[in-house]
Order: structure tokens, then C-alpha cells, then sequence
């Protein structure tokens, strides 16, 4: 728990997830900290969320929009896994805490853009 105390106040992760190869991928998300765990939304059918259910293994650490990690980031190790419904829903009340009108922004441009289904994502520490 005292490692999440890093990404407090911070508005990106770098999410590094693999490839079946083995090959590191990072994607910049927007998160949320629930009880130790770390909670984002990404589409249903993205690469990210595909790679999780064929390695569930993810490193994460602070970085700008762009994804980019400075030399003195610490990484975290973590599982990541699909939400179900209830623990979706509170996902994006925290996600709409924490980004406010950007988050609600964004999920218009989602709605409007006639986008694919979300798929709410968490992420627990070894």
C-alpha cells in the first residue's frame, strides 16, 4: 500500500501489459485508488484489455498523458482483471470524481462517437 502513496495526486500511469511474445507494451490511462486496488475504463475490445486476459501480469508507474516514465519512477507489479457491473459503476463515479468535467467530457465524445462497449478494468498489487 505504501507504494500507491507514489501515484497519489498524479493523473496518468503508464500501464505496461504483454504481448503472447513477451513484449512490454505501455498505453497512458486515466486511474482511480480504491481500497489498494486501481481502477480504470478502457474500450471493451482494445489491445490493452486483450493482453490482460492472456497475461494478467502488469507493471504500472506515474507518467504524463503521453506515457512517458521519468529515470527515477519506482514500478509497481500487479494483476489486472474485468470488473463486473457493481464494482464497474463505482469505477466511473471515481473516475468522474477525479477527473470532473474532463472525464464527463470524455464520455460524451464516447457516447456521441457511437463507440464500443467499455470494459471497466482493476488492478491489485502483488
Amino acid at each position: 500500500m505504501q507504494d500507491l502513496e507514489r501515484l497519489r495526486g498524479k493523473r496518468y500511469i503508464s500501464l505496461e501489459t504483454y504481448r503472447r511474445t513477451g513484449q512490454p507494451v505501455r498505453t497512458p490511462v486515466w486511474f482511480a485508488e480504491d481500497n489498494g486496488r486501481l481502477l480504470f475504463y478502457s474500450e471493451a475490445n482494445a489491445a490493452k484489455v486483450k493482453r490482460t486476459r492472456n497475461n494478467p501480469q502488469v507493471r504500472l508507474a506515474p507518467s504524463d498523458g503521453r506515457g512517458r516514465v521519468s529515470d527515477d519512477a519506482v514500478w509497481l507489479q500487479g494483476r489486472a482483471s474485468l470488473l463486473q457491473a457493481a464494482d464497474a459503476e463505482r469505477a466511473q463515479a471515481l473516475l468522474v470524481k477525479k477527473y470532473g468535467w474532463q472525464r464527463r467530457l470524455l464520455d460524451l465524445f464516447w457516447v456521441l462517437g457511437g463507440r464500443k462497449p467499455r470494459a471497466a478494468m482493476q488492478i491489485v498489487f502483488d
